[in-house]
């Protein structure tokens, strides 16, 4: 048969008379567990009337433990501590079993998540949380561990590894390269829809580039999300400025063409971002090395 569990006393009360205990006073108890004077006397009767014994001897202004009250607070304040130092373990090995990782919508949709599912069978321990964000996300606020980022690389304070370079060109759903207007040079532009988003290198550059005059670079169809500008190309809405990384996939699959060599080296590169000591956590270090390697096999 199995053990019968041994009688346990209220453990509610328990707080309340250990803060009781260590201050001599229901008061200052009250206060550290922002409770009311009368609240910790309550708890703490209901605990002796359990336990059928008295804790505290008690005064006009003060109380104080029993021969009896005294060993029995050093058990409960040992207790308390075990227990506090046994949630923190739990809590520091949640911690480290999920990895929250910031970028930006688009490095997110076009190419993270198609190839999260290879990082997840390799380390399946390992929980995953993603949050997509236009700034660099606070490491310590708001609980990211590594960020994923485009710029300059430079993040004072941070370890910034760089990933990849950019550049910038036109792609399109192959449907664009047939018809009475089909994409054959860039002067052919002017007969299709110009798709825009956010990104800093414009249309208006690219036509520079390629020496184009005369196309109105300004309008179109305009998404504040790359991700969507990118589906409309596909679905053939019209021609967008594909970043290296981001169509990638597409490219590979067919989804996307890329009507003209003319391309524009972009000016920032992509990194991963994460404080120095970061890279000592199991999952940071997993992570790093499996991104470098995904990237690897993308160039």
């Amino acid at each position: 048969m199995p053990d019968t569990p041994a009688k346990l006393p209220p453990l509610t009360a328990l707080p309340c008379f250990d803060a009781a205990a260590r201050h001599l006073s229901f008061t200052k108890a009250a206060e550290e567990l922002h409770v009311t004077p009368g609240a910790i006397s309550r708890a703490v009767k209901h605990l002796e009337q359990q336990l059928d014994v008295q804790l505290f001897e008690r005064g006009t202004r003060s109380v104080r433990l029993t021969e009896v009250g005294e060993p029995y607070a050093k058990a409960v304040r040992d207790v308390l501590d075990q227990l506090a130092a046994a949630t923190a373990a739990a809590t520091a090995r949640l911690s480290d079993s999920t990895l929250n990782v910031s970028t930006s919508d688009g490095f997110a949709g076009r190419w993270l998540v198609p190839r999260l599912y290879r990082f997840r069978q390799a380390h399946g321990n390992i929980d995953v949380r993603v949050s997509t964000t236009g700034r660099l996300a606070s490491f310590h606020g708001d609980g990211i561990d590594v960020a994923i980022r485009y710029g300059a690389g430079n993040y004072p304070g941070l370890t910034a590894e760089w990933l990849a370079d950019e550049e910038v060109f036109p792609v399109c759903s192959p449907r664009l390269l047939k018809g009475p207007h089909a994409l054959r040079k860039p002067a052919d532009l002017r007969h299709h829809t110009l798709i825009r988003d956010g990104y800093p290198i414009a249309w208006a550059d690219w036509f520079e580039r390629a020496g184009v005059k005369g196309v109105n670079a300004r309008g179109g169809l305009a998404f504040d999300s790359y991700t969507f500008a990118v589906q409309a190309a596909v679905q053939g809405e019209g021609v967008v400025l594909g970043r290296t990384m981001l169509v990638a996939d597409d490219l590979s699959a067919g989804r996307l063409v890329r009507p003209f060599k003319q391309a524009l080296k972009a000016f920032s590169s992509f990194y991963l971002v994460y404080p120095p000591e970061a890279i000592r956590q199991r999952k940071v270090k997993a992570f790093k090395e499996w991104l470098l390697e995904e990237m690897l096999s993308s160039v």
